[in-house]
């Protein structure tokens, strides 16, 4: 029996120029590594069918495609050495599948050799192999000659907006831009730069530093302006804060303490007297406070502190006691090592009368710094993030305060001992002053926000600017070029944009509240809060995952980002806590509705339901999945105010229920607590919609309109898809329409691509704020900037190159 033949060399298949158009597809057929045996032989027949082959080459062309002796690595590495180094020697290196490969290098070696056959039936025979092979040869081609395939660099960025950057900073900055533009003038001081590798204490100490320059170059006068204290403009101090979030927010969260709570409780409760000897002390940072209501036992809880201040009408004075461990006051920002004077609240208590709960200015250090007796200090200790920040805890040892540091403008005690009071019932008393908590609430929504758009500018410049995988041999794609990555961060900064607006909406209203609609607004600033802070969380995370490794550098920014703004959702009232507020505002005013005249507000709501059902749940609108429908802003919001009242009637329903059966008003209201924060959800993202697309309509530049259409679309439409489970239950949406508004999110954010860093830029952090250098065209913290290069040509062959 004789023995096969031995395999031919890849030198004594490379030696015949009749076997080199055929070269590359033999290399690529072996390296798939999905081609069956009979595949092989298939390409076999097909390319020793070919007339120009002599019998020495048909022969071992036999050899090279027998499936069952493959070549070995080594061979076939030299194969694709030769085609390589071959395609490299070529005049045109445009090669757009392996048929144009393997003509071009026929036509290379022609000298040696010329094949008897016209180029153009050659590249005709050759694609009929090429189809019998069934491979993508453009990405085999690049695979093998990855050098032709490489692109011109790039430039820094791959898209130029369809706008102008700076015209959208003007109407993101809308309102008090003056106030805005000082303020990064007042960061671009070199003396505000990030310093890492502080101790605590040094921090903290950098961090007074900083807030005492601000307080010179004017922050405080902001608030409460020399010579009229009591009418300064919060609106104004409020947007110094929101730029101010950009930088460092132990900086932000120490100047909110001092001029926000404690400089505006002393505003607010205090009178003309408390005006004069203390605020411009306060704006000026001579008199360090901090802000003392919330007790270790109680937490959000302000109606049941502990603390007490007895009045001695003895000798006119109040005296302060924490009655038990879980009275301290904890969590007092400033007072661990700076403040000098606290408000405190307290149970006041006249003539053995407990009348609820007040505020008190109660000093803690003497001008050196000294605690003062009866007064005990501890720090809380190291934190999550924010240790710029000197939290710490109060206990009061029958402290004594003359009667005159009781802030009483909502009530008063005579020197003799008789208490006064405008407002007659001690919970719409208490509710009053709490009042002096709605700028903090408003105030930590706003650096939120500018969190979360700090987190998106890093993300989307490094995603504009990274590049991961690709076709095979062809450059690596951005980032943002992916869809799924699109799909993580555009549709946050829509909603970034749809925050801003409502925040504006926000300020506005409370800048301009009267005692009217003070309540209401308590309720907006509550649930703006919650949701601005739960989006600022969840931003921050998403925007580190989108960045990778390079996102888990801290001088990225992430870790601080993260670690500082993780308490917003728990202080100045817990998001939970503050969204069952808003719940309860609307069971308010739906009660209101009906018991204001009970026929009209009944008529008026089965109008609107009906007019809901006819428009949006008959047969034809439900199965309407058009583009234009989709992006029809009256239809998104249609769908948001439905949600809104149908769980408003639900969850006042099951409510009413309970109570008809005897249960008591707080089970009843903790039965269907779940429910309620659905409610207030829902309440919150139909105002932040329906403030988005105000405020796009008012925007005069029509240059800007499509790209902020866009954007409210992708928020709107991202509203639904997030609840389209609820949707779906309620009959509202059919699945047909489900699975569109999932598309055409997709549509926007390809739509959106190309803004995407514009729409960032627009936000108008400065670079010494923003500070990561992923954020600022670097690759890594040393300093090196981006090359946008061709993919790696060391890698193997077209593994993947199969036509799918």
């Amino acid at each position: 029996m004789l023995d096969a033949p031995s395999r031919p060399s890849a030198r004594e298949l490379l030696s015949l120029p009749s076997l080199a158009p055929l070269v590359p597809m033999l290399y690529v057929a072996w390296t798939d590594g999905e081609l069956t045996g009979d595949e092989l032989r298939a390409l076999g027949a097909a390319a020793r069918s070919q007339p120009w082959l002599d019998l020495k080459s048909s022969s071992i062309l036999a050899l090279w495609v027998d499936p069952l002796r493959p070549p070995p690595p080594r061979e076939l590495a030299l194969v694709r050495e030769h085609i390589r180094a071959t395609a490299e020697k070529l005049a045109t290196s445009q090669q757009q599948n392996l048929a144009e490969l393997g003509v071009q290098l026929a036509q290379a070696l022609a000298g040696e050799a010329p094949l008897n056959i016209p180029p153009a039936e050659l590249a005709k025979a050759l694609a009929s192999i090429e189809a019998t092979l069934g491979v993508d040869g453009k990405e085999a081609v690049r695979s093998l000659v990855p050098k032709a395939s490489r692109v011109p660099k790039a430039e820094p960025r791959s898209h130029a907006a369809s706008f102008d950057p700076v015209a959208m900073t003007a109407v993101l900055e809308r309102t008090y831009s003056d106030v805005r533009q000082r303020v990064r003038g007042w960061l671009e001081d070199a003396d505000f730069r990030y310093k890492e590798g502080l101790t605590t204490t040094a921090y903290r100490d950098q961090v007074f530093d900083w807030l005492k320059h601000l307080a010179n170059d004017g922050l405080g006068q902001l608030a409460f302006p020399k010579g009229r204290e009591g009418g300064g403009d919060l609106g104004a101090f409020i947007a110094a804060f929101e730029t101010m979030a950009f930088f460092d927010l132990s900086l932000v969260i120490k100047a909110g303490v001092h001029f926000g709570l404690f400089g505006s409780s002393i505003l607010f409760l205090g009178t003309k007297r408390h005006h004069q000897q203390y605020l411009p002390r306060v704006a000026s940072l001579e008199l360090p406070g901090c802000f003392a209501m919330s007790e270790l036992g109680h937490g959000s809880n302000v109606r049941d502190c502990e603390t007490v201040a007895r009045y001695d009408a003895a000798t006119g004075e109040f005296v302060l006691h924490t009655p038990s461990e879980t009275a301290r006051k904890e969590w007092i920002g400033n007072a661990a090592r700076h403040a000098r004077i606290a408000t405190v609240f307290a149970q006041l208590e006249v003539d053995g009368e407990r009348l609820g709960v007040h505020a008190l200015l109660v000093p803690l250090r003497d001008e050196k710094g000294k605690v003062l007796p009866g007064i005990r200090i501890e720090d809380c200790g190291e934190k999550m993030g924010l240790n710029g920040v000197d939290n710490g805890r109060l206990w009061f040892d029958h402290v004594r305060v003359p009667r005159d540091n009781l802030l009483d403008r909502y009530g008063q005690v005579t020197e003799a001992g008789e208490y006064t009071s405008s407002i007659t019932g001690d919970s719409k008393r208490f509710f009053t002053m709490l009042g002096a908590l709605v700028a903090g609430r408003v105030s930590v929504a706003c650096a939120s926000l500018s969190a979360a758009k700090s987190a998106l500018t890093i993300a989307v410049r490094y995603g504009d600017l990274r590049r991961q995988f690709g076709p095979q041999g062809a450059p690596e794609v951005r980032l943002l070029d992916h869809q799924v990555h699109q799909l993580r961060l555009l549709p946050l900064v829509a909603k970034a944009y749809a925050v801003d607006f409502a925040l504006e909406y926000l300020v506005d209203r409370y800048v301009h509240r009267t005692e009217d609609d003070a309540r209401e607004i308590e309720a907006l600033a509550a649930g703006l809060k919650a949701y601005a802070s739960w989006n600022a969380t969840a931003t921050i995370q998403e925007c580190r995952e989108a960045c990778g490794g390079q996102g888990y550098l801290t001088a990225n920014r992430f870790a601080s980002l993260k670690a500082d703004t993780d308490v917003f959702t728990t202080f100045e009232g817990d998001n939970t806590v503050l969204m069952q507020l808003v719940a309860k505002g609307l069971l308010t005013g739906y009660r209101q509705r009906f018991e204001d005249d009970r026929v009209f507000a009944v008529l008026r709501l089965i109008v609107d339901q009906a007019a809901t059902v006819f428009t949006d749940r008959n047969p034809i609108a439900g199965r309407r999945t058009d583009t234009d429908h989709l992006r029809d802003s009256d239809f998104q919001l249609r769908a948001l105010r439905f949600r809104e009242e149908a769980l408003l009637a639900s969850v006042s329903k099951r409510i009413r229920k309970r109570l008809t059966a005897g249960v008591e008003a707080f089970e009843a209201f903790n039965q269907v607590q779940a429910h309620l924060l659905a409610l207030a959800h829902a309440s919150v993202e139909r105002i932040v919609l329906e403030q988005f697309l105000r405020g796009v309509a008012d925007v005069k530049d029509e240059a800007l309109k499509p790209v902020l259409g866009r954007m409210a679309d992708l928020f709107g439409l991202s509203c639904l898809e997030s609840a389209s489970g609820w949707f779906l239950e309620h009959g509202w949406l059919t699945a047909p329409k489900a699975q569109a508004i999932r598309k055409e999110r997709v549509k926007l954010c390809e739509e959106l691509r190309p803004d995407a860093v514009g729409l960032v830029d627009a936000f108008g952090i400065p670079d010494t704020c923003l500070a990561a250098p992923i954020g600022l065209g670097r690759l890594a913290p040393g300093g090196e900037r981006f090359d946008d290069t061709a993919a790696d040509s060391a890698r193997a062959g077209p593994a993947d190159s199969r036509a799918s």
